[in-house]
């Protein structure tokens, strides 16, 4: 009987260089990121128009303010994922710390002449203060009446700012922060750039946080809270005090993007106290893909967008132009954000950072398929 060989050198040629191709592309990916930010860093110098997504040229004010918002909700949402995603709590008063830095700042500024930074550093003390508070009394129930108890505390807020006590809030017509009080180089629309930079400090700042404390021993304690409490109290850890980290590590980072929030709109609003906000943020982690890296920054980043973007295409003389049936609700802004949401859910399962995953293994279908058919039967 002859025994037939391969030849071993082409073969480990080639093995070698398939490694170096996936070493090749480790790495790209490693860079990409970098790659991003530079891009981001250089927008505000762009003449590029991109219609549709954006009216006239990306580096003008009105599309840079709008920029730094998806970064500033990019991020929040960011911040807001590690209760969500990585933790598995879900709170519906995450709003209330985002506002606390927003007001707070605010006030200090208006009622006691401090400089920005004083006011700034207060009104994050403040935030991280109120989260570790509430969050101590909050996880002392856990599943749906933990997110009830940060239903009630938020609602309470909300109620309490609109009835502005002692006039200091402003009730539902918010209180604007003293253009004397903010740091000179980010008023006006001539700094517009700058408060873009500042959105953009933000979100790096967000996602640093985020990423060492997931890839920290804390983080994957979290992840064992998620899928089995049980299991991580019987590996003799308490989980309430690693709860509360990441309830205080994220009502920090939203007390954070409160005061960029507060630079960047120029004043305080009671919008962002209410139930809804938080909604807003739930919606923008589950479109961008829950517990993932990168999700919960693209689903800010969409939702913002479209938020703004809609309502100038409900409000279009393209729309308008339309029969009443289909004029009616293209024009609610509300419902093409709850119709893109829908699309998104039972489309894309696992949010908008799931695609080219999902790309990837259809394509592996295809090719499976014709490599099936072309073996004879």
């Amino acid at each position: 009987m002859t025994i037939v060989t391969q030849p071993r050198g082409p073969a480990r040629a080639g093995d070698r260089t398939v490694a170096t191709r996936l070493e090749r592309l480790r790495h790209a990916s490693r860079l990409w990121p970098a790659a991003l930010l530079a891009v981001l860093v250089v927008v505000p110098f762009s003449a590029l128009p991109l219609p549709v997504l954006l009216d006239g040229p990306v580096g003008s004010p009105g599309n840079l303010q709008l920029l730094a918002l998806c970064l500033v909700f990019g991020a929040l949402a960011t911040g807001y994922d590690l209760l969500l995603g990585r933790t598995g709590l879900l709170s519906f008063g995450h709003a209330l710390y985002f506002a606390a830095g927003t007001y707070v700042t605010d006030i200090v500024l208006l009622e006691s002449g401090l400089s920005f930074a004083v006011s700034a550093l207060l009104g994050l003390l403040a935030g991280t203060a109120l989260s570790a508070l509430l969050g101590a009394i909050s996880l002392r129930v856990d599943g749906i009446a933990f997110s009830m108890v940060t239903l009630a505390f938020a609602q309470a807020a909300s109620i309490l700012v609109q009835r502005d006590p002692g006039g200091v809030t402003g009730g539902e017509e918010g209180r604007a922060a003293p253009a004397d009080g903010l740091p000179a180089p980010l008023v006006g629309i001539e700094h517009t750039p700058a408060l873009y930079w500042t959105a953009l400090a933000y979100l790096v700042v967000v996602l640093a946080v985020v990423q060492w404390t997931v890839r920290s021993p804390l983080g994957r304690v979290w992840e064992g809270i998620k899928e089995n409490e049980r299991r991580v109290e019987v590996l003799g850890l308490r989980p309430y005090g690693f709860k509360l980290a990441a309830f205080v590590i994220a009502g920090t980072l939203a007390a954070l993007g409160g005061i960029v929030y507060l630079v960047l709109t120029g004043g305080a609003t009671p919008r962002t106290t209410t139930s809804d906000f938080t909604l807003s943020l739930l919606v923008m982690v589950v479109l961008g893909g829950s517990g993932t890296r990168w999700g919960p920054m693209i689903g800010g980043i969409l939702y913002t967008w479209a938020d703004q973007r809609l309502g100038d295409l409900a409000g279009s003389q393209t729309v308008t132009s339309l029969p009443t049936v289909l004029r009616a609700p293209l024009s609610q802004p509300l419902f093409l954000l709850g119709a893109l949401f829908i699309a998104v859910i039972y489309l894309l399962p696992g949010g908008v950072v799931r695609l080219p995953d999902r790309i990837r293994a259809a394509r592996g279908l295809r090719a499976t398929a014709r490599r099936g058919e072309a073996v004879p039967s």
